[in-house]
């Protein structure tokens, strides 16, 4: 199996191949905008601005599994990152990351890296870190801040 096997809904429930990032450097991050921790969003934006021209994408995917903090309409979502946050990189449909309904994706996410106390998504803002071959290379945690990676990202690029 590869990253590149997958489909996933867009914000509009339509079907995205996985494959359409071949060659690319994915950051994979479920996210949720009423976090304590959506500031990151902010810095998730510069690291897109900074190295989407030599082929990042970060992915984005919104989910309320945790302390329901990603309510609202995929509309209202994609409108409040848009204006508090400006975010311009790739926000997908809303997702279960863990239990019976997790997206594919994710489950492959997590079966690739997991970690020491399991595989299960912890909170929002776990980041997967994926190479230009689909090769799941890291996890991070929800408090890694987004610049704390960016080594890694410029050593994949």
């Amino acid at each position: 199996m590869s990253i590149y096997e997958y489909k996933v809904k867009d914000a509009k429930g339509r079907n995205v191949s996985m494959a359409n990032y071949r060659g690319k450097v994915l950051l994979i991050v479920n996210t949720a905008p009423n976090c304590g921790l959506a500031p990151q969003y902010e810095a998730l934006q510069a690291l897109y601005e900074k190295y989407r021209d030599q082929g990042f994408e970060i992915l984005d995917f919104p989910c309320n599994q945790f302390g329901n903090q990603a309510a609202g309409s995929m509309d209202e979502i994609n409108i409040y990152c848009d204006r508090v946050y400006h975010t311009t990189f790739r926000r997908f449909g809303k997702v279960d990351v863990n239990g019976g309904n997790a997206i594919a994706l994710f489950c492959y996410l997590k079966s690739e890296q997991g970690c020491m106390i399991g595989s299960d998504i912890k909170w929002n803002f776990t980041k997967f870190l994926v190479d230009r071959q689909g090769k799941v290379v890291a996890r991070f945690e929800p408090l890694t801040k987004p610049e704390n990676i960016e080594e890694n990202i410029k050593e994949l690029l």
